[in-house]
């Protein structure tokens, strides 16, 4: 491409350059003019601006809006104290307390409760005052019909409450009983014609079940054996079946159960009677 082409390209693009920037110019300024006349007419409507040219700032405003509560004037207005108020003493139980005193009195508190629920039960422990139910003294029921029930089943009149049996006793037998070191609360049901076993065995401390084929006491858990009075006849126990005190009055049998006395010494046996059939525990022998 020749010269005098590239140079009258360059002339031409130089030229539509300048007749943009013109357009350019020409549009700016009659925005601008525009943007002048819409700022005067907001400056005129506006509450916060002054006069042509004057614009009132923040701070103007506010001085502006204490001098109109203060009626136009900005001198200081003075102002009287009012009296003091009478001390008056602070109700004690007004007063609160801190985190850490109530958190100390909480723990007072509940351990003083502690203690004295723990004081009671064992207070009531050691001094128990049952009316009724096992640890008190039991009405067993009438004697004529105790014995009527022992002769028709065959077994020990049983009270589920008391945790005894209720056995006759024959009469014949009591001097034995007392020559063999029984104790006179037993001896006294004895010669009212019963007495009354604790079911539990004084071996290990299981219930002794009555062997209806023997027609003795048979502890299930070790064997240990006892004649139809609680005497023992075999197997580990120490002593005889425990009794409760037995007392009849006008035909009524009562038994203390707060009151467990020993049995016997192993070999007693003031009835003379042996097992009447087959055992239902295997028995250790004779100790």
């Amino acid at each position: 491409m020749e010269s005098s082409t590239i140079l009258a390209l360059a002339i031409g693009v130089l030229v539509a350059l300048g007749v943009l920037v013109l357009v350019t110019n020409a549009r700016r300024r009659d925005v601008h003019a525009v943007s002048r006349e819409t700022a005067k007419k907001d400056r005129g409507a506006s509450p916060f601006l002054g006069g042509e040219g004057e614009i009132l700032t923040g701070r103007d405003v506010e001085r502006a809006a204490v001098l109109e509560r203060r009626g136009g004037s900005t001198a200081l207005v003075p102002t009287t104290a009012a009296p003091p108020a009478p001390w008056v003493p602070p109700d004690p139980e007004v007063v609160g307390v801190t985190r850490r005193q109530f958190f100390n009195r909480s723990i007072v508190a509940m351990m003083g409760l502690s203690l004295s629920g723990f004081g009671a039960a064992v207070l009531a422990f050691l001094w128990p005052q049952l009316s009724s139910g096992f640890g008190s003294k039991i009405t067993a029921g009438k004697l004529d019909e105790i014995i009527a029930t022992v002769r028709d089943t065959r077994q020990p009149f049983y009270v589920a409450v008391g945790r005894f049996y209720v056995v006759p006793y024959p009469a014949d037998a009591v001097s034995k009983a007392e020559a063999a070191g029984y104790s006179p609360s037993v001896i006294s049901g004895m010669e009212g014609g019963v007495v009354a076993l604790y079911q539990k065995c004084p071996h290990l401390g299981c219930r002794v079940p009555f062997c209806q084929t023997a027609q003795w006491f048979e502890c299930g858990c070790h064997g240990s054996q006892y004649n139809r009075v609680g005497e023992k006849k075999g197997g580990p126990a120490p002593r005889g079946m425990d009794h409760f005190p037995a007392t009849v009055e006008n035909g009524i049998v009562s038994v203390d159960t707060g009151i467990q006395i020993q049995g016997v010494a192993i070999g007693t046996n003031t009835t003379g009677q042996e097992a009447e059939g087959p055992h239902c525990v295997g028995g250790g022998g004779d100790h």
